[in-house]
Formats: C-alpha cells, structure tokens, sequence
C-alpha cells in the first residue's frame, strides 16, 4: 500500500474536512478528470479512479474512521478490521449529481411527485406609440383543459388508473451498471408510466387517456407603459396543465415594438430631429416639434446653429421599474436653407447679407490696383501728349 497517495490528498482536503467539503471537493476533480472530458488520457483516468476511490472511503463514516486509523491497510485484511470491497459500492446518488449537473440535466425529483406544467409562448406586435402609453392586446392560443369525461385521470369512465406493476407506483427504477469499480446502482424514469406511477388500462376516449382536451381561446394582455422590443409579459397560469396536481405553467408574451419614421429609443430617452426655417434659426421664436405626447412649442433662441441639440424634459419613456421616472425626448434642430426663391426673395437676401456685413459683392474676384507710375514716365507720357 505504499504506493498510493493519502486520500486527504488525493481529494485536495484537510483531515477534519466536513462531509460537505469532501463531496465537493470529489465533485470538482471528478468533473475535471472524467474520461468523457479526456479521451485517450490514460493519466486523467487513473486519476479519476483513485478520486472515485478516496471518496468511496472518506464519504463513508465507518471507512473513514477505519482509514484515519490504519491507513490504506484498513483495507487489505491485513488489520483485521474487514477489508473493504468497493465492487458493492452504491454511488448512483453521487454520480446522478455529479453528471446531472455536468450535462446540463441537473437533479430530478421525484418524477411522480406534483411537477408544475411547460410554459407556453406567444407573441404580439404593438406601435411606438403603444410601447409609451401601454396597452391591452387580445391572443388566440390553444390551451389544454381538463377533460370533463374523465376528470382528468384520462381513463374511461367507470374504470380508474392501476398502480404501475414495475415501479410499484414510484415513477421511477433502479438499474445496475458496470462502472470502474464493478456494479453501481442508478435511477431512472420508469418507462412504462412514465414517471407517474399509474397505469391507465381502459382510456377516455374523449381525451384519447391524456386527461385534457385541447381547444382555442382568446387571452387579454396587457401591455406595459415603457415596454422596449423583445421583452415579454408573463401570464400566470395560462401554460400547459401540471402534472399529477402540480400547477400550470405560465404564458410568455413576446413584444415586437413597430419601428417608428421618427421616433428612435434609447433605454428610457427617445432622439428625433426637427426641421426650423432660417428665419426661425436667426431670429428665434416658437417652432412646433412632435413628441410622443403630441406637439409642443419650444422657444428657439436667435441665432441658433444647425444640428443644436436641445432637450424636452419627461417626453422619454416611462420606466418599467418605477413608474415615478421617465426619460427626455432629444431633439436635433436643422436649419433649412431655402430652395426656390423668386427674385424679390433673392434681392432681400442680398440687402439682408449687406447690412450684415457679409456683401454678396465680397465674393467676386478683386482686381489689382494700378501701380504707382514713376517720375520719369509721368515727363515721358507728357512729351508724348504734344
């Protein structure tokens, strides 16, 4: 026995490790040097079985004080304390756990005890202006009800389901399985009832023995002020039936928002651009500007440049979470610059650049100045002259 690590080690824990910290500790390495994770690793697996090995022993209160006493001699017979034969182990609990969770199942419970019903799904498309304000749209669904015949055991009238012969009304089996370590005990979904325990012999045949009767029905929502695109509303009880008295899952409502001409969202604050004439821009005054909330007039101050960005306070998005707050509507103002203009339109703008001191004259092409001529061509230019 010389040749085999310390258990304590092996798992990565001191001595007086509780029970809790030994089986997570077991959990992690398992997972790490499971074969399914390292194939052809000869090394991760004998690693995974001297993991397996340690646990077996330091999980048990009896072996683990056997082995805190002896050692691994604890287990060869050669202390007279029994030995230990680890072919009879039943570690099904443990690896339904450990791969459970490591495949993405997770634990199940018991498979015939009350188990809440499926959601169902459904979408529903609304306007910008609706996202604000909120709304209430109606659904057509299929929804499953309790078959009336039967009352929901799904067997014909005057008959009733039988306990499930091979799982004795468990909903669940028990099978062996060869392991690392010789046989190991696991549990399964009993597939002659499927989990529930009964038997029907004789079914409805309204329900055809599943104890509902599907049929269509129209459903109210209501939307939420301040809702964004691709969130969903949640109605309690409108899923599928639960199962052996378990209570019905819930309906998920998808909200696709209709894109707006104007209107973009961010989080709770809304951003559109606003159109202003010249005029407007250099002299300033009331404009009008669409909101969500209808027109509003905002006084524009002279001398306002294309692309100011101004803000209009509580005309955003209702929030959600509070219903206190709401965001701002942003607006670009652009200055539009006059297309079109008759000839009367275009003299004013010309006297209007002159009196501003931007004379339209400014932009022609200037001419030199003539030079200065020089004492001896002035007496020349005169000789000339007679």
């Amino acid at each position: 026995m010389a040749d085999k690590r310390d258990y304590y080690e092996v798992l990565g824990v001191e001595k007086s490790a509780d029970d809790a910290a030994i089986k997570k500790a077991f959990r992690q390495l398992a997972k790490k040097y499971h074969p399914d994770m390292n194939p052809g690793d000869k090394e991760a697996e004998q690693k995974f079985k001297e993991v397996q090995e340690a646990y077996a022993v330091l999980s048990d209160s009896e072996k683990r004080r056997q082995y805190d006493q002896f050692g691994h001699s604890a287990f060869d017979g050669s202390t007279g304390a029994g030995g230990f034969d680890f072919s009879g182990m039943d570690m099904g609990d443990i690896f339904s756990d450990l791969f459970g969770d490591f495949f993405g199942g997770g634990r199940r419970s018991s498979d015939n005890g009350p188990r809440k019903g499926a959601n169902l799904r459904a979408s529903v498309r609304i306007t910008f202006e609706e996202s604000i304000s909120g709304c209430e749209k109606e659904l057509e669904i299929v929804l499953k009800d309790e078959c009336k015949t039967c009352h929901g055991s799904g067997a014909k009238p005057g008959t009733n389901p039988q306990t499930c012969t091979k799982c004795g009304g468990k909903g669940k089996v028990m099978y062996s399985q060869q392991s690392l370590f010789g046989m190991v005990q696991n549990v399964q979904t009993c597939p002659e009832c499927n989990g529930t325990g009964k038997v029907i012999k004789e079914k409805c045949s309204d329900c055809r023995g599943s104890g509902y009767i599907a049929s269509k029905k129209r459903i109210k929502v209501t939307i939420p002020p301040g809702i964004d695109n691709g969130q969903s509303v949640r109605i309690r009880d409108k899923g599928e039936p639960g199962r052996n008295g378990g209570p019905r899952g819930d309906l998920l409502v998808e909200v696709m928002v209709t894109r707006h001409p104007i209107f973009q969202r961010q989080d709770i604050d809304i951003y559109s651009t606003a159109p202003i004439s010249y005029a407007q821009a250099a002299l300033g005054g009331e404009v009008r500007i669409n909101t969500v909330d209808g027109d509003v007039l905002y006084d524009v101050k002279a001398g306002t440049q294309t692309d100011t960005r101004i803000r209009l306070k509580g005309k955003g998005v209702p929030s959600l979470r509070n219903k206190s707050i709401r965001g701002d509507h942003y607006v670009t103002l652009v200055v539009q610059v006059p297309t079109g203009l008759n000839e009367a339109a275009k003299e004013a703008l010309r006297k209007f650049d002159a009196e501003t001191g931007n004379s339209l004259k400014s932009n022609a092409p200037k001419t030199e100045k003539p030079r200065k001529k020089s004492f001896k061509e002035k007496i020349k230019e005169s000789f000339e002259d007679l």
